[in-house]
């Protein structure tokens, strides 16, 4: 198994881009101060490299929970960066020592899993057939998946750390303090498991399995634990050291932060107990726990929490089919702290948010891009490009014209937008390309025509003739103008009533884009005709 050398990322130290860091009040700055002033408060020497870390469970493929780890501890990372110039590390832990504690329902040949239940991940057979084990399957799914993105990390597993003796120091240390971590550990747990806890999980070297027992001795010169085989009641001794024993997760969780000097590491709110008591073990080593926060955790459509065996929230991979990389980038940066609704409406709302931060920083003054999420995006690099169109005009446009092609997005595209194409504007290019994804298999299926009252088709034919009296070369703002004077004239009363009316007869759909500019997008003709078939009711008609 291949491991990444541990080199130190240390890119130019910009003293005057660090001197506006102080002033600038985005999170991962915030978070970047802190860690420096509590670096500073434990004298910790200037050269050595600052260590950020985060965790992976092998026993699936890497998900969006995974992504937005990575994506937020890489931008505290990033600033940490500027605003100190110290050299840091980014691990990406890979827990695969961990035993099989169930049989996935999403692996082929799930079936000869049966027989290695409780056994390492490294060491049980992979069921896609790719890889020496399950573990270095899903080990490799992860470095692709990081690797797609562009992170700058170094991939640990832990198999290979403990079987190669590289924490065989810390364990040996935690070994010694058996009976600390045991105090610490058993207040949390119910009766019957105090009975039985040990920090120490011994790997039979009869079956293979990561055994969850009592140990019924400890020999800390020896390096040692003992246990009962059980399945003859034998007395067994083995080392915890040389990958002979892991440890359990929270007095693991521990050992690692001692073992690579972890100084920050993030985490779900789900797991604060398990922080505090991993903390409170690295304190009675003698040693200093990381610094970090707690994320919330996302929540679906309705309120409730996501669950990856209910599966009711978006997947990495529907969020790329319908949205960029940087989108959901962005969607991870905004409000690390507060609870998020996580569903497939989320992505038209935060492409075009992201596009809009990009923007910006062309005209952001300097302290001003430091707190455009956009800056921290791109690791300090953003390349601001101007869009003619929104994402949500788009899919507006994909909606009303059926597109079944990226083609028919293009031929209104080219119209608006005279002297663009695919190949000059590639970014406009991938968007019309989502547009038309999400239309097909998220619009297309929900999409309902409302017909119009006999009062709402007097003020659509009013519409059409404020429409048909301007010139053809009107532009959005004067078009939105007209249609605003229609809703008022009819006395809509709120005025948002008019444009609901709009969205639900013309678009068959109860939100929808600034009219103005999607009547200039439409084009001139078009919009006319589009108007007329709604007062006609053949829209509804059509959709029946």
């Amino acid at each position: 198994m291949t491991q990444s050398p541990p080199i130190a990322s240390q890119p130019p130290f910009d003293a005057a881009q660090a001197e506006l860091a102080e002033q600038a009040k985005s999170w991962p700055f915030a978070e970047a101060r802190a860690l420096r002033e509590r670096l500073d408060k434990l004298a910790q020497p200037a050269e050595q490299p600052i260590v950020f870390e985060t965790g992976y469970g092998p026993s699936g493929l890497p998900h969006i929970g995974t992504f937005g780890e990575v994506v937020r501890t890489s931008m505290v990372r990033h600033a940490f960066t500027v605003l100190t110039g110290r050299a840091t590390r980014l691990v990406c832990f890979s827990d695969d020592l961990d035993g099989l504690r169930k049989i996935p329902d999403n692996v082929p040949n799930a079936d000869q899993l049966a027989d290695y239940l409780d056994q390492p991940l490294t060491s049980v057979p992979d069921p896609f057939g790719t890889h020496d084990s399950f573990g270095a399957h899903n080990n490799a799914r992860l470095q692709a998946f990081l690797d797609s993105f562009g992170f700058d990390y170094e991939f640990v597993s832990a198999s290979e750390r403990y079987r190669s003796g590289a924490f065989d120091e810390t364990l040996l240390a935690m070994l010694k303090n058996f009976e600390k971590i045991r105090q610490i550990i058993l207040p949390t747990l119910g009766p019957e498991r105090r009975e039985t806890y040990s920090p120490f999980l011994p790997i039979c070297p009869r079956s293979g399995r990561v055994l969850q027992l009592r140990a019924e001795a400890i020999d800390p010169e020896a390096g040692t634990i003992s246990y009962r085989d059980p399945d003859d009641g034998r007395l067994c001794e083995v080392p915890v050291t040389g990958g002979h024993c892991k440890l359990q997760w929270k007095a693991d969780w521990a050992m690692r932060w001692l073992a690579l000097g972890v100084d920050y590491e993030m985490s779900g709110k789900d797991l604060i107990d398990s922080v505090t008591l991993s903390s409170k073990i690295v304190r009675a080593m003698g040693g200093t726990p990381p610094a970090g926060f707690s994320y919330e955790l996302f929540l679906d459509q309705n309120g409730e929490k996501i669950s990856k065996s209910r599966g009711n929230g978006l997947s990495i991979e529907e969020w790329l089919t319908y949205g960029s990389p940087q989108s959901l980038s962005l969607f991870m940066y905004g409000q690390p702290k507060r609870a998020k609704r996580l569903y497939f409406d989320s992505i038209p709302k935060t492409v075009d948010e992201y596009h809009s931060h990009l923007e910006k920083t062309a005209i952001a003054e300097p302290v001003q891009l430091l707190d455009n999420p956009a800056w921290h995006i791109h690791q300090g690099q953003p390349e601001p490009a101007q869009l003619p169109v929104s994402f949500s005009l788009l899919l507006n446009l994909a909606a009303v014209c059926s597109a079944e092609s990226k083609d028919v997005i293009w031929g209104y595209l080219s119209d608006y937008a005279p002297g663009s194409s695919p190949e000059k504007n590639p970014e406009l290019d991938r968007l019309a390309d989502y547009a038309v994804r999400f239309y097909q298999d998220r619009v297309r299926p929900q999409k309902k025509y409302r017909p119009a009252s006999a009062a709402e088709k007097t003020h659509l034919a009013a519409l059409h003739k404020a429409l048909s009296e301007l010139p053809e070369t009107a532009d959005a703002e004067t078009i939105q103008s007209a249609v605003y004077a229609v809703g008022v004239a009819a006395d809509y009363d709120p005025l948002r009533d008019w444009f609901k009316c709009l969205y639900e007869t013309l678009l068959g759909q109860e939100q929808g884009p600034r009219m103005g500019s999607f009547f200039k997008l439409y084009g001139y003709a078009a919009s006319l005709a589009l108007i007329e078939a709604a007062r006609t009711g053949q829209l509804a008609d059509e959709a029946r």
